[in-house]
């Protein structure tokens, strides 16, 4: 599983309107940047309360991204 394929599911399964979801991949020297994208209405529930849903969703694709053997940083953008 690609890691954009991984927060796209987490993502989609987490707003109501999952459509609405845009997940983008970036190469870079660091590592993988994942770019998240939602409808303006659904970005408290993928923030979460206290930044802890994001926290999970960082953690979980850095769990993926050690296994691929590379590092990974997920953003939220508006």
């Amino acid at each position: 599983m690609s890691l954009k394929h991984l927060v796209a599911t987490v993502a989609e399964a987490l707003v109501d309107e999952p459509d609405a979801v845009e997940v983008d991949e970036i190469d870079e020297d660091r590592g993988v940047v994942v770019e998240l994208r939602v409808a303006p209405d659904d970005i408290g529930k993928v923030i979460g309360k206290e930044g802890r849903t994001a926290q999970s969703i960082r953690s979980l694709l850095n769990a993926a991204a050690a296994k691929q053997g590379c590092r990974a940083s997920l953003e939220i953008l508006d």
